[in-house]
């Protein structure tokens, strides 16, 4: 007994080193977009190019999330996991002692490299860690440690910035690198172990790169106002291309893009939900600033403290949601979750365009935020649990990847809604599109509760 709790005590401490690199990859997408204008004039660029420090981080995580999922299913979730910590940190501690724009550039993309390795496999190894019947509360921790790093985000990054120089903001993610990494390194449990081991597809690896950074590319170029023709034909050519990449998956045992799963009826309908749930999102979170700043008067710090209720709910619901759905239906609890998100943009519509105060705002932010947290964890419990252990990896970067795609589709909307309407209806038109988004959402998600019992999964496998 002695020795099994031992044992239990340190499977659960390896979830610390998980943790610790998962706040460490989001919040480098805080910190650094609080730090641009800084870092613009520290290199001499305009703010434009200096967006590219964000911007080719998550077109590097983008690019090699499948991939990375592909290579943790064939070989090591461990060692995936222990190489990007590795390349994490060290690429950190280069974005430091960077001395000029191209040098600070490569060291983001490195960084990205790293964060790839990490998100693409700590899905599969929260899976091996947390028996089946509590493993929605380890997701759940995911899930509040992201939301509490992206909450808490552009308040470190001000702290830092008021006592010291931008620096900082990268060399901070060192010392917890390398304690993320021995404690990994001692701790994190192997692969299942599995009769043959095929040979990584690398041209399969190549291709998924090619389709995703140029549709992403293109995505985000567009979305900060690029040539529309150069940006339709890059599109185009990433279509092409994932024309043939989809098709050269479909011989494939162990498929790069796990279309084998997609087959998996309940899998299918978590993904197409999670795509729809992140747009729902990503149209609120992007367009609410300007109506607070720009049409209700508030300032820009009143304005950010404003958005922060939501993360700060989706925290906290999220646990108690993983709690829930031990005994009950995670989709109808997931489908309950999107209504209750669509009744605070349902609020937001409601708000008083004179006159407003700040609570009248807080309370209606946290309800979308307690809508998102009752929504996320069922969600992904369904989608991890719905696929053999063997797959997590692949499965675990194609959720990933639906989120990647959300957000950049939901950011996308935005950007052509404000292009194309008055400034006084963009953020009513983006709100509509979201409502309708996030009851496509809950629509589908209901439609899995049949296949669902609390607790489990009775049928998808």
């Amino acid at each position: 007994m002695i020795t099994e709790t031992k044992l239990s005590l340190k499977k659960y401490a390896a979830v610390i080193a998980i943790l610790i690199v998962l706040v460490m990859t989001v919040l480098d997408v805080t910190l650094v977009n609080v730090a641009l204008p800084v870092m613009a004039d520290k290199f001499g660029v305009s703010d434009s190019y200096t967006v590219w420090i964000v911007t080719i981080y998550q077109l590097a995580i983008t690019m090699l999330l499948l991939p990375l999922s592909s290579a943790g299913d064939l070989f090591s979730y461990r060692r995936n996991f222990l190489t990007g910590v590795a390349v994490f940190t060290l690429a950190s501690a280069l974005c430091a002692a960077s001395v000029s724009f191209p040098m600070i550039l490569a060291a983001r993309a490195l960084q990205g490299i790293g964060a790839a390795c990490v998100m693409s496999v700590n899905i599969a190894l929260t899976r091996l860690i947390y028996p089946r019947h509590i493993l929605g509360r380890g997701l759940a921790l995911n899930a509040m440690v992201i939301a509490i790093a992206t909450a808490a985000g552009p308040t470190i990054a001000g702290c830092i910035l008021s006592v010291s120089s931008w620096h900082w903001l990268f060399l901070i993610n060192v010392p917890f690198g390398i304690a993320a990494y021995i404690i990994g390194r001692r701790l994190l449990p192997a692969n299942p172990p599995k009769e043959q081991k095929p040979r990584f597809d690398w041209i399969s690896g190549i291709e998924n790169a090619i389709v995703f950074g140029l549709i992403f590319y293109s995505l985000g170029s567009f979305a900060r106002k690029g040539d529309i023709a150069t940006n339709a034909c890059l599109i185009a050519i990433g279509l092409i291309a994932g024309f043939f990449y989809v098709r050269r998956q479909l011989d494939k045992q162990y498929p790069m893009l796990p279309v084998d799963l997609f087959r998996i009826r309940l899998y299918s309908l978590s993904i197409a939900t999670s795509v729809c749930s992140f747009i729902a999102q990503n149209l609120a979170m992007i367009s609410l600033p300007f109506l607070f700043f720009n049409n209700l008067g508030f300032s820009e710090i009143t304005t950010g403290l404003l958005m922060t209720p939501w993360p700060l709910a989706t925290m906290i619901v999220s646990p108690l949601a993983a709690k829930f759905v031990e005994r009950h239906n995670p989709g109808i609890t997931a489908a309950a979750g999107m209504g209750v998100y669509a009744l605070g943009i349902i609020l937001m519509f409601m708000l008083p365009r004179a006159g407003v105060s700040e609570l009248d705002i807080i309370w209606r932010m946290a309800v979308c935020g307690i809508g998102f947290g009752l929504f996320q964890t069922p969600n992904n419990i369904v989608m991890v649990i719905a696929t053999p252990v063997h797959r997590t990896g692949g499965a675990g970067g194609m959720q990933s990847t639906a989120r990647l795609v959300g957000q950049t589709l939901g950011a996308t909307v935005v950007t052509l809604v404000f292009a194309l309407t008055a400034t006084s209806l963009s953020v009513n038109i983006c709100l509509y599109i979201a409502l309708a988004t996030a009851l496509v959402a809950g629509t589908l998600s209901l439609t899995r509760a049949g296949s669902l019992q609390a607790g489990g999964i009775t049928g998808g496998r």
